[in-house]
């Protein structure tokens, strides 16, 4: 294969973002669930018949990007190539072969030439409900991965006739909103065909060979940048740790994630070694999670215009030891994968500020997750999230409620008057709160406060973490102020609630408080 002139090279890359854009746009326009429509978290990517990721929407998180990326070899497996069919579809949620937790459907349609598939369109939303401890894919307290939700297995989920009628059935009853769930399914769908239409257009233009030779050119210039990037970075190796609040039942104990960065000869090796050991807690992640932390966090380091795929993959050695906070396996829970790979992510970039110092960030407040659900049917579901404040940089205050992020989509805060519409709730108030970044020669981003007064009773679970360890200042700086989950009563009086805590009963009238940690300071504080 004759790798293209530059300028073809250039329009192919583009092209192929595109093709995984418009899929995005495409789920989200027509999915069902408030979160997904008003939200606008939906992924979408391109793969190779190797698995390899070729590109991503721009929207598409890194979370979802390696999801899809680890999981289609573990299609394949389960369904060779050779047996699929052209028009059929593939879904798959599975946490421990690639998938992230049980509301999360990765769906994969084959895109063909000469009679057997040699691209993949993407596509992946977290729908509305598929069962478990409650409603929305919200299990704080699980003990196991079947207190999360259905576990899919790789299926084949849609024909040239439309979806499996097999599949939908076996969808619906597990869900609390079967409609919606139903609905996503065919957004999601609806997003591969586009994808694939456009890759179908992309092979009629260049041919088959001609294609394949641009996006080994592709992920080749996104290796050679990635390593000249790699190459500016100081050699050496240098460690951090990151602790967990709880794992939501021994409050008492807390969990920590460590990490070695070793970086050396344009590649950088990321050892998890030392991590804490899986538990029976909602506070494991699957390994494709944690790898798009470790991911993340160092391409924060590098320049920031690199794309996105398999060749940035090559440059990096990130190893995630089998059976820890890190790397679950069965039946441990992978639900409350936020928790574990945030603090990944926060450990590589202490380690990382070590390395280049003038670079430097503290710790951030991280997104709090929660579910608002009606107490029984007909079911509405709330899925939110609110953002603590970034860490101070070297040289800059941190940004205010945006959190380090990359687990969201486009505007993962859903705004208030569709919610309020969609849901029987009225948000009183969303403001940051003074004096919540944490002191010092650069100040930490400021946290947030939510209110949400209920119309109807309802049963509100939570998700947090560095709420009762708040983010630590850097370098002498003080640490963010602590956010947390609260109860108003009817009376007035303010009731802190756990952190992890599921299917809490609220009355109509009562108010659920959410409040995010502001981020860390950098250096210390100004004298007088």
């Amino acid at each position: 294969m004759t790798a293209p002139d530059p300028l073809t090279a250039e329009v192919l890359r583009h092209a192929l973002v595109v093709a995984a854009e418009e899929a995005s746009i495409v789920v989200v326009r027509s999915a069902y669930s408030t979160f997904i429509v008003e939200g606008s978290d939906a992924s979408a990517a391109v793969l190779d018949a190797q698995g390899r990721l070729v590109a991503q929407s721009v929207a598409t998180t890194l979370m979802n990007s390696m999801a899809l990326r680890t999981a289609l070899p573990e299609l394949l497996r389960d369904i060779p190539a050779e047996r699929m069919r052209e028009g059929e579809v593939y879904a798959m949620n599975d946490a421990y072969r690639g998938g992230v937790h049980t509301n999360d459907l990765l769906v994969f349609r084959p895109v063909w030439a000469s009679g057997r598939p040699c691209y993949f369109a993407a596509t992946m939303i977290h729908v509305s409900d598929l069962g478990g401890l409650s409603a929305g894919g919200m299990a704080p307290l699980a003990t196991d991965i079947f207190l999360e939700g259905l576990q899919l297995p790789p299926v084949r989920l849609a024909t040239r006739d439309g979806l499996d009628p097999a599949i939908e059935a076996v969808l619906r009853a597990n869900s609390r909103t079967p409609d919606k769930v139903i609905g996503d399914v065919r957004a999601l769908v609806a997003g591969t065909a586009v994808a694939a239409a456009r890759l179908d257009r992309l092979l009629a233009e260049y041919g088959e060979a001609g294609l394949a030779a641009g996006v080994e050119a592709y992920l080749d210039h996104a290796e050679s940048r990635t390593r000249a990037a790699v190459a500016e970075l100081p050699e050496g190796r240098f460690e951090a740790a990151y602790p967990i609040d709880d794992d939501g039942f021994d409050l008492d104990r807390s969990h920590t994630v460590r990490v070695a960065v070793e970086i050396s000869g344009g590649a950088v090796r990321l050892d998890f070694a030392g991590t804490g050991p899986q538990v029976p807690a909602a506070i494991n992640a699957s390994a494709s999670q944690s790898l798009a932390a470790a991911v993340f966090a160092v391409r924060c380091f590098l320049d920031p215009t690199i794309p996105m795929n398999e060749g940035c993959l090559r440059a990096l050695d990130i190893r995630l030891p089998e059976g820890s906070l890190l790397n679950a396996r069965p039946p441990h829970p992978c639900g409350g994968r936020f928790v574990p790979i945030y603090a990944a992510m926060e450990a590589v970039f202490q380690a990382l500020s070590t390395a280049l110092p003038e670079r430097a960030i503290a710790p951030s407040g991280i997104l709090q997750p929660f579910s608002v659900a009606a107490v029984g049917p007909p079911y509405w579901i709330h899925l939110s999230y609110d953002f603590g404040g970034v860490g101070a940089r070297r040289g800059l205050d941190g940004p205010d409620a945006t959190g380090v992020h990359f687990g969201v989509g486009r505007n993962s805060v859903p705004q208030v008057e569709p919610v309020e519409s969609r849901c029987p709730l009225v948000v009183e108030s969303v403001e940051t709160i003074d004096g919540s970044g944490g002191a010092g020669r650069d100040r930490g981003g400021r946290g947030t406060r939510t209110v949400f007064r209920f119309l109807a009773d309802c049963h509100v679970s939570t998700r947090g973490d560095r709420l009762r360890l708040p983010p630590p200042g850097r370098e002498g700086g003080l640490p963010g102020r602590a956010g947390g989950f609260f109860k108003r009563h009817l009376d007035g009086r303010l009731e802190r609630l756990p952190s992890k805590a599921g299917n809490v009963r609220f009355a109509a009238g009562e108010a659920f408080v959410v409040e995010t940690s502001g981020g860390g300071g950098l250096g210390p504080p100004a004298a007088g």
